[in-house]
């Protein structure tokens, strides 16, 4: 188990004031927004744990006691009783009553330091840099840590007072009349909401919360292969929280545009290539723009419409694996529809040639087709 002291670099007997300058420094330090260290995510998370620990005189107590924060000792023993993990403080607040609230009632001064909300925001991407993967710069309007009193809440060359009516300890004692007689309960403290403090001067920038609002740039990066409805996990990237508590983290959805040139299904791409009658029939060679820049297609001789030519690898890149889906071009044949006289006679004589004969524009017997049905049906 790792010790939140020696996480902080403080000593044991370090005061409340120190602990909470040595997180600060650590804080700023380790942030991934100013950190890029492969292991820099995983000890802000630790400091920031081991501050919320050490910053609660309760929890502290607890964890000097025990050596956790759960008030179990090394030993595994829970206390008296039988070491089930009952002692006489939770036997006096299930008869006597404990506070509810900020105060947690019995444990201590409520801290005012919270995590940041989760925050969710939508970006757009073209299908291209869905295809390949892309870095975004985004500007997002969050809560940041007030800069100015760097999330104290209070104004610069003042600190919090401690509370005159509890006297720091966030809960205040009341009699109640129950059935063994008249009882004192702990509530929580309606001066200082449990805090056991007061901002008698708050901060002049953001009010005493100890964070503002404020639009920041963030890079992201998006991985190859997204599409619309993926969700991406930025840790530690959401709204700050109040009196310079952790931030939450940012989700970003992804939207992915439609393209004029390629649908998307699953990983493959599909396409349309038209192609003239004549070059259909004859076979041709073509290039075809791809997001991967021209490709050669070979047309061959007779090629019908609605035929698909298979271009392997040329799709989407499979967002959880290796390898890209396959690009699927689907063959449009262009029958011309308005021929001159000229064009008109050689279809004419092209029709003679392959045994088919119209008869007022309508076409009455072919060599192809036709023959085959009247050899199947004609006798019947």
């Amino acid at each position: 188990m790792s010790n939140h002291y020696d996480a902080l670099g403080v000593s044991r007997d370090a005061t409340a004031e120190e602990i909470k300058k040595a997180y600060r420094k650590l804080a700023r330090k380790l942030h991934p927004d100013v950190n890029d260290a492969a292991d820099a995510q995983d000890r802000f998370k630790a400091v920031t744990h081991a501050y919320e620990v050490l910053s609660d005189p309760q929890k502290r107590r607890i964890y000097d006691t025990t050596g956790n924060e759960n008030g179990n000792d090394a030993g595994g023993g829970g206390g008296g009783f039988g070491g089930e993990g009952f002692a006489f403080q939770d036997i006096f607040e299930t008869f006597f009553g404990g506070a509810g609230g900020g105060g947690g009632g019995g444990r201590g001064p409520a801290s005012r330091m919270r995590r940041g909300q989760d925050a969710l925001i939508s970006v757009r991407v073209d299908l291209r840099e869905a295809v390949f993967g892309v870095n975004k710069k985004l500007e997002i309007d969050t809560a940041i840590t007030c800069p100015t009193c760097e999330g104290s809440c209070c104004r610069q060359g003042t600190a919090p007072t401690t509370c005159d009516i509890c006297h720091g300890s966030g809960q205040i004692q009341r009699p109640m009349r129950s059935i063994l007689g008249n009882v004192m309960t702990l509530a929580t403290c309606n001066s200082c909401q449990g805090f056991g403090t007061m901002i008698v001067d708050p901060c002049n920038e953001c009010m005493g919360e100890g964070r503002i609002r404020d639009r920041r740039t963030l890079t992201i990066k998006v991985p190859a292969g997204v599409g619309t409805g993926t969700r991406i996990q930025l840790a530690n990237q959401g709204e700050a929280g109040p009196a310079g508590g952790p931030s939450g983290d940012l989700y970003v959805e992804m939207k992915v545009n439609n393209d004029p040139s390629f649908v998307r299904e699953g990983d493959d791409l599909h396409a349309t290539l038209s192609v003239p009658m004549t070059a259909a029939a004859l076979g041709t060679e073509l290039n075809f723009e791809t997001f991967d820049g021209e490709q050669p297609i070979s047309i061959k001789p007779g090629t019908q419409a609605g035929e698909v030519i298979n271009l392997r690898s040329l799709g989407v890149t499979h967002l959880r694996g290796f390898g890209r889906g396959d690009l699927k071009v689907h063959i449009h044949v262009e029958t011309p529809t308005k021929p001159d006289a000229e064009q008109e006679a050689l279809l004419k004589q092209l029709a003679a040639l392959r045994g088919e004969t119209f008869t007022e524009g309508k076409l009455v017997s072919s060599g192809g087709m036709f023959a085959k049905l009247r050899d199947k049906f004609g006798n019947n």
